[in-house]
């Protein structure tokens, strides 16, 4: 029998139609769209509008990242006959940078940009009272549909010690003024690595401490270019050394691996996320879940309470903020327009911000070898091969496509935007495009996006320049031709 939890009494009543729980990237695009298009939407966010990507993840991170190019720039121009100078870095100002990104963009995302587009705005945190109710403070929300979109939060393990030293996490290194002298970071996975670089390129010393493999979840040969250049920069990379202790006092602090201990001024953790769950009362809505997140079917609604979808992180699955506002579409033609409608993820790209850019769509080459075996083929273009890539001196990287039947099911790149040059094949693979596609596609000279074209064409090269048929084709057509 379902749970009901006692309202307050002297609680208001709302009746809506769309109900959303968390105005971070997810929350914020159902709202945006079912407003406008005729729905009656509340919105509940108990903390900061734009969630964490605003706030604590995407924006202030890409910030200081740049911040950090700026720096490196100044010392690595001897090649372009521009004199190398060792920068004088603010790092206070450098942080100053990111919150007026961050201000920037809070408009955007902001109570009166939605009350203004006719979402009721109550700003507190949403529990479940019944399957179909949610209380927020003093109000209880009715609604036709819920979407739970709460996020997720950096994870901190229970590491012995690690209650007796400050921890920094992604909620909190942005608001440090004062330059770590030596960062030691827990995890070196994307978060982990960005931060690294950073911090190195604005002048403090920094170990990076991973249980496992850094960027263990990357393709091992893309990974490998881009740990390279990090220790080329200086970051001190140490693998298979799991924390087992964390001890010392605030900027002195020691951290205990199988390896030996390592001993710094600050700590970041960067080991994962927690999906933020906690304060639902789920078990009282009758909504299913499990550690990773709601228990949903591939439409992103409920398996046990179909009034309820969930989106983003907390459905589960990959934690980014693209899939938040991907999923946000998906539940919005479900609940408006009463049309099936599914989530996949075979076409979500991702990039780690570092330098070299690291992206990835689809399957991995290890991945597609286990699914395709001897219907894989893998091609390969590298960046010293394109004349832009050349003339700026990012000759660093590679695209590697792998393709069955002539289209591609993934593709990794490492190197100068890769990030931005990972989108030409997210489209091919979500619009199940052939290499044809690509390779018939014209585009501007010089530019790094032609690295992409010709992985298309390595992969068909071979089937045109190498085939007996299309010799003899030709070699036919000459001799009759007038």
């Amino acid at each position: 029998m379902t749970q009901t939890a006692e309202p307050a009494r002297t609680a208001d009543r709302i009746k809506t139609d769309i109900l959303i729980i968390g105005a971070g990237s997810g929350g914020l695009s159902v709202a945006a769209g079912a407003v406008q298009m005729g729905a009656n939407v509340v919105l509940l966010e108990g903390h900061k509008m734009g969630g964490d990507c605003l706030n604590y993840g995407c924006v202030p991170s890409k910030a200081l990242i740049a911040a950090g190019k700026k720096a490196h720039a100044m010392r690595s121009g001897g090649g372009f006959g521009v004199e190398q100078v060792d920068p004088s870095v603010d790092y206070a100002q450098a942080k100053e940078h990111v919150h007026k990104v961050i201000e920037t963009i809070a408009p955007v995302d902001s109570q009166e940009r939605f009350e203004g587009l006719g979402v009721k705005v109550i700003r507190e945190y949403g529990r479940f009272i019944s399957k179909t109710e949610v209380q927020a403070g003093e109000t209880i929300i009715e609604a036709r549909r819920i979407v739970i979109a709460t996020g997720s939060s950096p994870l901190v393990p229970p590491i012995p010690g690690i209650d007796e030293v400050e921890v920094h996490t992604n909620e909190t290194i942005f608001d440090l003024r004062t330059k770590p002298e030596h960062l030691l970071i827990i995890g070196g996975g994307p978060i982990g690595m960005e931060m690294a670089q950073a911090h190195i390129r604005l002048g403090s010393k920094v170990t990076v401490i991973e249980g496992q493999r850094a960027m263990g979840k990357d393709d091992p040969e893309l990974a490998a270019i881009v740990l390279d250049k990090l220790r080329a920069e200086g970051v001190e990379i140490i693998e298979e050394a799991q924390a087992e202790k964390i001890s010392g006092k605030d900027g002195e602090i020691t951290v205990s691996t199988p390896k030996g201990d390592l001993t710094g001024s600050h700590l970041l953790m960067a080991v994962g996320r927690k999906v933020n769950l906690d304060k639902l009362d789920l078990e009282i809505g009758g909504v299913r879940f499990k550690r990773g997140g709601v228990t949903t079917g591939d439409d992103l609604r409920s398996v046990s309470n179909r009034s309820v979808y969930a989106i983003g992180d907390a459905a589960g699955g990959y934690q980014f903020t693209h899939v938040a506002g991907y999923h946000a579409g998906v539940v919005i033609k479900s609940m408006l327009f009463g049309l099936p409608s599914k989530a996949r993820q075979d076409h979500i790209p991702w990039a780690t911000y570092t330098d070299p850019e690291l992206a990835q769509v689809g399957l991995t080459e290890a991945e597609a070898q286990k699914k395709f075996g001897s219907k894989l083929s893998v091609v390969r273009f590298p960046y010293d091969e394109n004349d832009r890539a050349i003339a700026e001196g990012k000759t660093t990287g590679l695209v590697k496509v792998m393709v069955v039947s002539g289209r591609p099911v993934g593709a990794s790149i490492v190197g100068a935007q890769a990030g931005e040059l990972i989108g030409m094949w997210a489209m091919a693979i979500a619009n199940k495009l052939k290499m044809t596609a690509l390779s018939n596609t014209v585009l501007p000279y010089p530019t790094l996006m032609e690295v992409n074209k010709r992985a298309a064409g390595a992969y068909l090269g071979p089937k045109i320049f190498e085939s007996d048929l299309v010799k003899w084709v030709v070699g036919t057509v000459q001799r009759f031709l007038p």
